[in-house]
């Protein structure tokens, strides 16, 4: 029995605690939260497990096999640096970290006590997601041209993170995981409306070395709630949209074709589409299991520590741009995690 304890009991801590509680072969052994309300307001939901406001309570029992941190984005390398220092295995929540030394150094710390470090891109476990990515690894779609993703809803204000890191890291793993390789330019541009310095809205580009280009598009003061990435190959093309639970993930044959009757002309091709039958098992609870097995040493982390890294790049370089006012900015090209 795997006992873990969870780190931070907001809306998407109460999740994965959730999901803890009932994954067979493991315990949920602690929740910890600064908000004595909040704790107060949850035991009777998880009478089994022990209530604490201070990690250190958490890492003090040796029983304890991991801890999974759900807390603001801004305290994620800390709190994920004291977890792998006690020796335990660590699921941090997206992003690794809000900087690329953290990130470096969070990987460099679960290596050296050869811990787990595993980062919840919880795309990369959604059903549709793997179908699509599957597609385009068989060269179902075609020579991918170019992606772009919409992440929108008149959502939750954030003081301590902006549009960029609270949602766009979902659409750069997706977008990553698609490609197979780092962008080598980025540039971004974003406004703040509602609070000072903290972009409500942001349009980042993304431009790899083969000429792909993704476009990503994250706001949180929009009057529709979209979640939906489109992927353009010379052959096909598809959309996943996680707010279509029917259609999530629809294959269309479209696209252009040598005009046989005229040298050098193209003539559309608008073809039929198709939605394969996708899986709706909750993406959080695939996640969870595969972070148990991979504690169990049963496999290797998908989105492991350096897939988080790699992720923390490219966002630290959009975050550049977006504080520079749009200016693109040159990486140095990077494959991506297999």
């Amino acid at each position: 029995m795997l006992r873990v304890g969870i780190v931070g009991l907001g809306y998407w801590g109460v999740n994965i605690a959730r999901n803890l509680d009932a994954l067979p072969g493991c315990e949920l052994a602690w929740c910890c939260d600064t908000d004595g309300e909040r704790r107060a307001r949850l035991r009777p939901s998880f009478p089994e497990a022990r209530f604490t406001a201070d990690l250190a309570d958490v890492l003090a029992d040796e029983s304890t096999a991991a801890a999974v941190v759900a807390t603001p984005v801004p305290t994620h390398a800390a709190l994920a640096e004291a977890v792998l220092s006690a020796g335990r295995h660590c699921l941090v929540e997206k992003p690794l970290a809000c900087d690329l030394a953290s990130a470096e150094r969070l990987v460099e710390l679960a290596a050296e006590r050869e811990r787990v470090l595993m980062v919840g891109h919880l795309l990369a476990y959604h059903p549709a997601l793997v179908a699509l990515r599957s597609l385009c690894e068989a060269g179902e779609l075609g020579q991918i041209r170019y992606a772009y993703s919409q992440r929108l809803n008149l959502g939750r204000l954030r003081a301590d993170e902006n549009a960029l890191w609270s949602l766009g890291a979902h659409d750069v793993s997706a977008i990553l995981a698609l490609t197979g390789e780092q962008p080598v330019r980025v540039s971004a541009r974003g406004e703040s409306y509602v609070r000072d310095g903290v972009e409500d809205v942001v349009f980042a580009h993304l431009g790899f070395a083969g000429g792909l280009a993704a476009h990503i598009h994250v706001s949180w003061l929009d009057p529709r709630k979209e979640r939906r990435l489109t992927v353009v190959g010379s052959q096909r093309m598809a959309t996943f949209d996680d707010m279509e639970p029917e259609r999530t993930l629809t294959v269309y044959d479209k696209g252009f074709d040598p005009d046989a009757a005229a040298e050098g002309d193209y003539v559309a091709r608008a073809g039929g589409q198709r939605s394969p039958a996708i899986s709706r098992r909750e993406p959080l609870r695939i996640e969870l299991e595969h972070f148990l097995a991979c504690l169990r040493g049963e496999a290797e982390p998908r989105t492991g520590g350096r897939e988080g890294l790699q992720v923390v790049e490219v966002l630290a370089a959009l975050q550049e741009s977006l504080d520079a006012g749009g200016e693109t900015l040159a990486l140095a090209p990077r494959e991506a995690p297999a």
